[in-house]
């Protein structure tokens, strides 16, 4: 019963992880990445479809993404589903390649996205914490129920907090190797 409950917690904690690096991967740091367009929404004969799911997305170097359309006549609409996004990025078409500069980072720009990086972070440590919160009710379910005794119950209380501890400071380390990226120019 408390091995299911931990397991539980631990699966959990982990997709909070999960999220939070995928918060992460969508952060400009100053170097090129597909993730920065790959969930842009683009008109895809009238439905919106995802950029990844109408053209290939590539990296030409360290500051150019290439996004070459597998319809040429989405040229237009990638075009301007990049313009009418909130990334700040300029696309130039060449025929059927579309190339996406990434303008260098202003100090001022390195700060709010720091400060959007701690903000995510305390989401992510907010999510861990409710599922500790959750997992624990459980635990006192479980001792209402007369499942478990009130030792087991401790021991519960404090393999979860280990858990909980745990993933925190993996949500800190990711937090630090975050900023340590952002800030090197």
């Amino acid at each position: 019963m408390l091995d299911d409950i931990k397991k539980d917690a631990t699966v959990r904690m982990q997709k909070c992880i999960q999220m939070f690096q995928v918060d992460l991967k969508k952060l400009r740091t100053g170097r090129a990445h597909p993730s920065f367009v790959e969930n842009l929404k683009v008109d895809f004969y009238g439905s919106e479809s995802p950029l990844s799911q109408v053209a290939n997305i590539a990296i030409e170097d360290a500051r150019t993404i290439v996004v070459t359309p597998w319809d040429k006549t989405m040229v237009g609409a990638i075009e301007k589903a990049i313009h009418k996004s909130d990334l700040n990025l300029t696309p130039m078409s060449a025929g059927s390649v579309i190339r996406i500069p990434l303008p260098p980072l202003t100090e001022e720009r390195r700060r709010d996205i720091l400060k959007v990086v701690r903000q995510d972070a305390e989401g992510a440590k907010v999510a861990v914490r409710n599922v500790r919160r959750d997992v624990l009710a459980d635990v006192k379910e479980a001792l209402k129920a007369k499942l478990i005794s009130q030792d087991d119950e401790r021991r519960a209380q404090d393999d979860i907090q280990k858990l909980t501890d745990k993933y925190t400071g993996e949500i800190d380390q990711l937090v630090a190797g975050k900023e340590k990226e952002i800030l090197t120019v």
